[in-house]
C-alpha cells in the first residue's frame, strides 16, 4: 500500500462506516443531557474518537502476533455490543421513569457509562486490523489517526443534534436515548449473522 489518495479516502470512508454507532450514541446522550456543556461534549467527542483509533489498531497487532486467538474472540463481538448497549439502554430508560420532569435534574453520563459505550460501539472495529493488515506501522497509525478525527467530528454532530432534540423533548429523552442504544445493539448483534 502507497500513501496516495486512495489511501487517505479509504481511512476516511472506515472512519465514517465506524462512527454511525458512536454517532447514533452520541446523539442518544445529548438527547439525555440537553444541557450538556461544550467541554463535556469536547470529552464524550474525544472518548469515542480514542477506542474508534485504537481497535483497529488492536486488530491490526493481532494481525501480526495473535491471529488464531483473535478469530476465536471475533464470534463474540456481536454478542458482547448487544448486551452492553442493552445494559446502558435499559439503564436510561428506567432511570427516566425515576427521575423528575426537571432538565436541571435529569441523569447525566458519567465517566464508566462513556467508557462502556466507548467500548460497546467500537468494538467491531476490531475487525478493521483484517483489512489494513498490509499497511505498515506508520500507515496503521495513520489511519487510525484519520478514523478519530472522523468520528471526533461525526460524536460532536450527533451531540449537538441530540442536545437541541432533548430540549424539545423534555421528560422523554431518556427513554428514547435508552431505546436508541438498544436498536443499536440489536442491529449490530443482527447484522453479523447476515
Amino acid at each position: 500500500m502507497q500513501w496516495n489518495f486512495v489511501f487517505f479516502f479509504n481511512s476516511i470512508l472506515l472512519g465514517i462506516g465506524l462512527a454511525m454507532d458512536a454517532f447514533s450514541v452520541s446523539l442518544a446522550n445529548g438527547l439525555n443531557e440537553p444541557r450538556m456543556r461544550p467541554v463535556k461534549m469536547f470529552g464524550i467527542a474525544g472518548i469515542f474518537a480514542g477506542f474508534q483509533a485504537v481497535m483497529p489498531l488492536i486488530g491490526w497487532i493481532c494481525i501480526h502476533t495473535v491471529v488464531q486467538y483473535f478469530e476465536a474472540f471475533e464470534t463474540l463481538i456481536p454478542w458482547i455490543a448487544l448486551a452492553l448497549l442493552s445494559f446502558i439502554g435499559i439503564k436510561m430508560i428506567l432511570d427516566s421513569f425515576y427521575d423528575s420532569d426537571s432538565l436541571e435534574e435529569s441523569p447525566r453520563v458519567g465517566l464508566a457509562a462513556l467508557l462502556v459505550q466507548g467500548i460497546a460501539t467500537s468494538i467491531d472495529a476490531l475487525s478493521v486490523g483484517f483489512t489494513i493488515a498490509e499497511y505498515d506501522l506508520s500507515m496503521a497509525l495513520a489511519c487510525a489517526g484519520i478514523i478519530a478525527a472522523v468520528t471526533f467530528g461525526i460524536c460532536m454532530a450527533g451531540l449537538a443534534i441530540g442536545k437541541k432534540a432533548g430540549t424539545r423533548l423534555a421528560g422523554k429523552a431518556g427513554i428514547l436515548g435508552g431505546i436508541i442504544l438498544i436498536v443499536i445493539g440489536l442491529e449490530i448483534f443482527i447484522s453479523s449473522f447476515l
